[in-house]
C-alpha cells in the first residue's frame, strides 16, 4: 500500500515537472523568443526554476492530497493558485541572479502549465470513476433516490463529492445554518436553508435520505436536529465521526443509520481502554456471567489486551459456547478457558479458584429481570447474594488481587427485590474489603441500550409485530448507557481500585421510555400513534417511575475521568448483616418464607410492595 502510495505520488510530481517544462518551452515559441540553450540565457534560467518552483507551489497549496476522484471546484482553485506562488518565485529567483522577463511570457507561461495540469488530473478523475463504477459489483451503502446533506462544511463537500458517483442518487440540497452560505452552491448542490427548513425541503425536493454530516456538532444540537429530522419520515443517516479528506480514502461506508442512542442527548462516555488496561495484560482473568450481554463485552475488550489467560464462567452454555467460538476465532492465541457452572455452587466455585488462580475478577452473574425476581424472590437471593457471597470468598481465600461487581442504579433506595439483593450485594463486597487482602470494588450504572430482556430489544420486536409499543406509564423515566460505555466503566473501575469504592457513573439527564418509544418508531420510517400504536400497561410489580444513582448517604468523589465518580461507602453493621446473611440461608429453600422482610432488616431503605 505505501509503495502505491509512492509511485502514485512520484507519477503526479513528475508530470508536473516535465508539464512545467514544456510550457516554458511553448511559452517562448508563442512569444517569438529565441530558445538559446547556452547558459545564461533568459530560457535556460526560466526552464530550469520554472519547474522546481511549480512543484514547490503545487506543494504548498497540498494539491499532492488531494483524491483526484472527489475533486471538484476547490481543487481547481487550488491548482491556479499553486502555478501563481510558482510564477511570483520565478520572478523573484531571476531577479536574484541579474536576469528579467518580459511580464508577458510570465503569464503565458503561467496559462500552459495550468491547462497542462488540468487536463491531466480531470482525465485522472474520469478514469477512476469509470474503474471505480467497474470493480464496484455491490453497493456500498443502502443509499437511494433523492438525498438531503444537512451541513455544509468540510464533511458534507466530502460526502456530497462521493455520493455523486453514484447514478441510483440524486443529491437535492443542502441545509446549513450560517446565513453567509444559504443561497450558494456547495459541490454543485444548492445550499436551500436553516435547520428550520428541513420538513419543508424534505417535502419540497421528495427525499427519500437524510444524511447527518456534521461530525463536529455537539450532541445536544445534533439530537435537536436528528428529532427535526424524525419529523419527515425519511431515512435517517449519520456520519458519526470526523472527517479528514487528506487521511480517508472513501467514508461513505463511515455513514450509518441513526440509532436510538444518537437521540441519548449527551455526550458517550469516553475510556482510555490502553491507558487503563495495562493491569490485564499476563494476568488470569475470571469473568462470571461472562456469556451476558455485559459479561461477553468484557470477555471481548479483555482478550484485545494479552491476558496470560481468561476464564469464562457461565450456567447457560449456549451464551458461554458463542463467546467462546467468537473469541477464539479473533484471538487464535488466546489462552481461553470456558466452563458451565453456576455461582450459587460452593463447591463448583471453589474448583475454580483453586485450579486456575485468577488473578482479577469481573462479577456479572446475576439475575437482573425486575418483574421476574418479584415472582421469585427467594431465587433473586440465591442467585444474587449467595452467588456473590462464595465468589468474594473464593476470592479472598485465594488471594485474588482484585474483585469488581457489577451492580445497578436499583440498588439505591430499592423498591424491588432484584435491586435490594444488588444492594446487599455491594455491601457483601464493602466488607469482604475490610478484612481482605483483594482490593473488592463495585460498579453501578443504569440501563443498557440493548442488553438481553431490555426495553430496546422489546420495542424492536414489537415493531416487527406490527405493533403497539407498550410502556408502562406515560412519565416513566431512566438513565441509559450503551453497552460498551457500561463495560468502559467497569474496566476503568478495576483499573482504579484500591478497595471498598462505588463507582457510579455521570449519566447526564435521564430519557422518557415514552420518547425513547415514539422515536424508534420515527426512525423506523412510522408515525407515532398513527402508523405503530403506543399502549401504556400500568407500572409492573416493584418497579418505580425513576432510578436514583445514590443514596442521600453517599457523596461523591470526582477521579481522573469527569464522568465517572465514586460514591462514599456508607458505614455497615457487619453483625446485622452476617447474622441475616445466616438467617437467609436457611430459609430461602423455603418457598413459603418471608425473604423480604429479612432483606428489609439488612436494607432500612428497601421499599416492600404492598401486594
Amino acid at each position: 500500500m505505501k509503495n502505491n502510495r509512492f509511485f502514485s505520488l512520484f507519477s503526479y510530481v513528475a508530470y508536473d515537472f516535465v508539464a512545467a517544462y514544456l510550457s516554458t518551452v511553448f511559452a517562448f515559441l508563442l512569444s517569438f523568443k529565441e530558445v538559446n540553450l547556452i547558459w545564461p540565457s533568459e530560457f535556460v534560467s526560466a526552464s530550469l526554476i520554472w519547474p522546481f518552483s511549480t512543484i514547490l507551489g503545487l506543494y504548498i497549496v497540498k494539491i499532492y492530497n488531494i483524491l483526484w476522484r472527489f475533486s471538484g471546484f476547490n481543487e481547481i482553485l487550488r491548482i491556479f493558485a499553486g502555478c501563481f506562488i510558482s510564477v511570483a518565485t520565478t520572478m523573484v529567483a531571476q531577479k536574484a541572479i541579474w536576469l528579467d522577463s518580459d511580464f508577458s511570457l510570465y503569464i503565458l507561461n503561467y496559462f500552459i502549465t495550468v491547462f497542462l495540469i488540468l487536463v491531466q488530473r480531470f482525465m485522472v478523475r474520469k478514469y477512476a470513476i469509470k474503474q471505480a463504477e467497474k470493480t464496484s459489483n455491490t453497493p456500498k451503502t443502502d443509499i437511494t433516490g433523492n438525498v438531503m446533506i444537512i451541513g455544509a462544511g468540510a464533511a458534507g463537500e466530502a460526502v456530497i463529492k462521493e455520493l455523486s458517483v453514484d447514478k441510483e442518487i440524486k443529491i437535492k440540497c443542502v441545509i446549513d445554518d450560517n446565513p453567509l452560505k444559504i443561497g450558494h452552491y456547495i459541490g454543485g448542490v444548492h445550499i436551500v436553508g436553516g435547520v428550520g427548513t428541513i420538513v419543508t425541503n424534505a417535502k419540497k425536493y421528495e427525499i427519500d435520505t437524510i444524511i447527518f454530516a456534521i461530525p463536529t456538532c455537539s450532541i445536544a444540537k445534533r439530537t435537536e436536529i436528528l428529532n427535526i429530522c424524525q419529523l419527515t419520515k425519511c431515512q435517517l443517516k449519520i456520519l458519526p465521526s470526523l472527517y479528514q479528506l487528506e487521511n480517508v480514502n472513501e467514508f461513505v461506508p463511515a455513514i450509518r443509520k441513526v440509532e436510538i442512542e444518537d437521540l441519548l442527548g449527551r455526550e458517550p462516555i469516553r475510556v482510555n481502554l490502553d491507558s487503563v488496561m495495562a493491569y490485564v495484560e499476563n494476568q488470569v482473568v475470571l469473568v462470571t456471567g461472562g456469556g451476558g450481554t455485559i459479561g461477553s463485552e468484557l470477555c471481548r475488550q479483555i482478550a484485545s489486551h494479552h491476558p496470560k489467560q481468561l476464564i469464562i464462567f457461565d450456567i447457560y452454555e449456549n451464551n458461554a459456547y458463542e463467546i467462546q467460538n467468537e473469541l477464539k476465532h479473533d484471538y487464535p492465541d488466546l489462552d481461553l478457558v470456558t466452563l458451565v457452572g453456576s455461582v450459587r455452587d460452593s463447591k463448583r466455585m471453589d474448583y475454580l479458584f483453586r485450579t486456575y488462580k485468577p488473578q482479577i475478577v469481573y462479577h456479572a452473574a446475576a439475575h437482573k429481570h425486575v418483574p421476574l425476581m418479584e415472582d421469585s424472590p427467594n431465587e433473586s437471593i440465591k442467585n444474587n447474594v449467595f452467588g456473590t457471597y462464595k465468589t468474594a470468598e473464593c476470592a479472598d481465600r485465594y488471594g485474588v488481587k482484585r474483585f469488581v461487581l457489577i451492580s445497578t442504579d436499583k440498588a439505591v433506595n430499592p423498591t424491588n427485590i432484584m435491586g435490594a439483593s444488588k444492594r446487599i450485594c455491594e455491601m457483601i463486597v464493602q466488607t469482604f474489603n475490610e478484612k481482605s487482602k483483594t482490593e473488592f470494588v463495585a460498579v453501578r450504572f443504569g440501563n443498557v441500550l440493548g442488553s438481553n430482556g431490555s426495553v430496546i430489544p422489546l420495542f424492536k420486536k414489537q415493531l416487527e409485530q406490527g405493533g403497539p409499543l407498550t410502556v408502562t406509564d406515560p412519565n416513566i423515566i431512566r438513565y441509559f448507557m450503551t453497552i460498551p460505555e457500561a463495560v468502559s466503566l467497569v474496566l476503568q473501575a478495576g483499573a482504579n481500585a484500591k478497595g471498598g469504592e462505588i463507582f457510579v457513573l455521570d449519566m447526564g439527564q435521564p430519557v422518557k421510555i415514552l420518547t425513547l418509544a415514539e422515536n424508534l418508531i420515527r426512525l423506523s420510517g412510522f408515525e407515532p400513534y398513527k402508523d405503530i400504536p403506543i399502549e401504556f400497561t400500568g407500572l409492573r410489580p416493584g418497579e418505580k417511575l425513576y432510578e436514583e444513582l445514590l443514596m442521600s448517604e453517599e457523596g461523591l468523589t470526582a477521579t481522573e475521568n469527569e464522568l465517572i465518580h465514586i460514591g462514599r461507602p456508607i458505614d455497615i453493621d457487619k453483625e446485622v448483616l452476617n447474622a441475616t446473611l445466616t438467617q437467609m440461608r436457611e430459609v430461602m429453600y423455603d418457598e413459603n418464607a418471608d425473604i423480604r422482610g429479612l432483606v428489609k432488616k439488612i436494607v432500612p431503605t428497601y421499599q416492600i410492595p404492598n401486594n
